[in-house]
Formats: C-alpha cells, sequence, structure tokens
C-alpha cells in the first residue's frame, strides 16, 4: 500500500468515513460524547480529535507520544475528512479509534488506494428514459436471472441520494456467463464492485436516450444453472437541487421477474423528510398508479420486502414539505 493516494482515492475515503460517522449508532456516539456543541449533519471535529486522542491515551503506540491532547490533532482529523491529506498512519489511527469492522476497513482502504474497482461513470446530458421495450430490445435476451436483490439506500445529510449498497444473487440461464448489465441514467455515479464482482473496465455503452450501461465483470465464469452472490455500491452525484424530483425518490425498475425483492431507504436524523410513500409507477416514464404512505421506523428508515415481483417501477418517494391536506 502506498502513502500517496491519489486525490480521487483520499475524496472517496473521505466521504465514506464521514458517512460511517455520521450515521446513527455506535461510530457516532464514539465521538458525540466529547461535543459541547452539535450541528445537524455535521461532524464535530475536535470532538473527534478528543477521541482519536483518549485513543491514543488507552492503547499508546510504540512510536510517538501517548500525552497527545485532542488540539494537536485537530488538523490532522479536518484533513482526513476533508479528503486534503489522508495518510496511510492517520486513517489506521481512526479506523483503530472507532474499531470500524472488517468489512469497513476492507472498503475503506480499497477506496483510499484508488482500486480500480471503483470507477466514475458518466452519460451525456439527462434525457427521458425509454420504454421496458426499447432496453429490452438493445440488450437482447438476459443470459441470467436474479434469484434475490437487496437495496440499502442512504439520504445523505444535506436530503441528497448518497448512496446505495446492492447484494444481489443470481443463476446463469445460458453457459459461460462472465458478466452482468449495470444500468443507470446520465447523471453522473461512482460504482465500486465487491464480493464476487471483477473489475469494472468504465466503457459505456448505450442503451436508449437517458439510459446507459456497463458491464459488470463477475469473478468466476457461471455454467448454467451456478450462482454467484455479489455486492455492489453506488454513489451519486447529481447537479444542481437536492429538491430535484430524481433525489426525491428510488426506484427499482424490473423488466422480467424478481423474486425476494427487499429495498430498505434510511434518512440521516439531522434530515427527516416529512412524508413518505411507498409507489407503483407506471413503467419508467409514467405516473404513480398507486401509492401507500408509510412511517420512518425508530432507525430513521422504511422498508418493503416483495416475494415477487413482474414488469414493474417500484420504490419509494418522499417529500421534504409538509403533505397536501
Amino acid at each position: 500500500m502506498t502513502d500517496a493516494p491519489s486525490e480521487f482515492g483520499r475524496r472517496a475515503a473521505a466521504s465514506y468515513l464521514r458517512e460511517l460517522l455520521l450515521r446513527p449508532g455506535r461510530y457516532r456516539r464514539v465521538w458525540e460524547q466529547h461535543a459541547v456543541r452539535l450541528r445537524p449533519g455535521a461532524i464535530n471535529q475536535l470532538a473527534v480529535a478528543e477521541a482519536v486522542a483518549q485513543h491514543l491515551w488507552n492503547h499508546p503506540r510504540a512510536a510517538g507520544p501517548s500525552d497527545v491532547v485532542a488540539h494537536q490533532l485537530k488538523d490532522t482529523v479536518a484533513r482526513a475528512l476533508s479528503g486534503r491529506l489522508v495518510s496511510r498512519s492517520a486513517l489506521q489511527l481512526l479506523i483503530d479509534t472507532f474499531g470500524l469492522t472488517g468489512q469497513e476497513q476492507e472498503r475503506l482502504w480499497r477506496l483510499w488506494s484508488g482500486s480500480r474497482s471503483i470507477s466514475v461513470l458518466a452519460g451525456d446530458n439527462p434525457l427521458s428514459p425509454e420504454s421496458f421495450s426499447a432496453v429490452a430490445r438493445v440488450m437482447g435476451p438476459r443470459r441470467h436471472q436474479t434469484l434475490s436483490m437487496h437495496d440499502h439506500v442512504y439520504v445523505g445529510p444535506d436530503g441528497r441520494l448518497a448512496s446505495t449498497r446492492t447484494t444481489q444473487v443470481i443463476e446463469a440461464i445460458a453457459d459461460d456467463v462472465d458478466h452482468i448489465p449495470y444500468l443507470y441514467d446520465t447523471s453522473i455515479v461512482t460504482l465500486e464492485t465487491g464480493h464476487g464482482c471483477g473489475e469494472v473496465s468504465g466503457s459505456l455503452y448505450k442503451i436508449s436516450d437517458g439510459i446507459y450501461g456497463v458491464d459488470i465483470p463477475l469473478s468466476k465464469t457461471l455454467a448454467l444453472g451456478e450462482t454467484l452472490t455479489l455486492e455492489y455500491w453506488t454513489s451519486y452525484h447529481y447537479p444542481g437541487d437536492p429538491a430535484d424530483p430524481a433525489e426525491l425518490e428510488y426506484r427499482r425498475a424490473v423488466m422480467g421477474t424478481l423474486e425476494n425483492f427487499d429495498m430498505r431507504i434510511e434518512f440521516h436524523p439531522g434530515q427527516l423528510p416529512t412524508a413518505v410513500w411507498w409507489a407503483v409507477w407506471d413503467g419508467v416514464e409514467g405516473p404513480v398508479l398507486d401509492q401507500e404512505l408509510v412511517s420512518l421506523d425508530n432507525q430513521h428508515s422504511v422498508h418493503r420486502y416483495l416475494r415477487s415481483l413482474e414488469r414493474s417501477v417500484v420504490g419509494f418517494h418522499w417529500s421534504w414539505a409538509p403533505p397536501p391536506g
């Protein structure tokens, strides 16, 4: 591992670290207990520095002083959380202080090193998506089916779509299946592949107006009937206003049949919507056909599990303003 990650690697690692420290839970409690003043959606950097200092007092290192105080660490913390300068030693210190899980550490180091499994994907200016039939016509017959899919979506403290972690179990319905298509609209996204996936080349192909794709290579070539579990993350970089309709919903479009689909939207506690609906749309371009007002749980999230889904567009949409009536 190098001590000089790329600018993209530094900023990607810093963004993921901020996301972890802002989420409700153990990591956030570690630094919040040292904060004199809290602001919604913001990390108190001095409180993080205090947590790091206490960790060093309790776990002195062979190299370096153990009597360091928080103010001496504040600049290091600020540079790491902003992505301006994230050295390997600073990142390791933050990992140790907050006790990140093995999976979180692995992802953080991949981001920091600028692994080729992370691809920034961009198309043209946004255009209206085509219908299901147009997408199916360009893509041709499917070579795999999805046995189960879970989308865990995180909406950040600024009210914008931040990221989606997707786990997907696929089964080959043909021989020699070595990739699956990943579809997205023309807004810029960052795709990071994990378990079950190979390295994405980043090359794009046009599916229809407003819909582009990239192939996600599989970690192994599947024979007919073989299955594989995939994990990948999508981060969003929508331009403009977070009140744009594209950022007030998260939808999953299914062209065929999908079994065992699970969707969860988690909102930052400092930026909660005033209303959330589970909805079914009339295709990709059509209006809402049916919707149901739902409530946030005690983890600031909404959730829906569907045993089976066929040729549908479903998901959640929300509002930051009081609902009508």
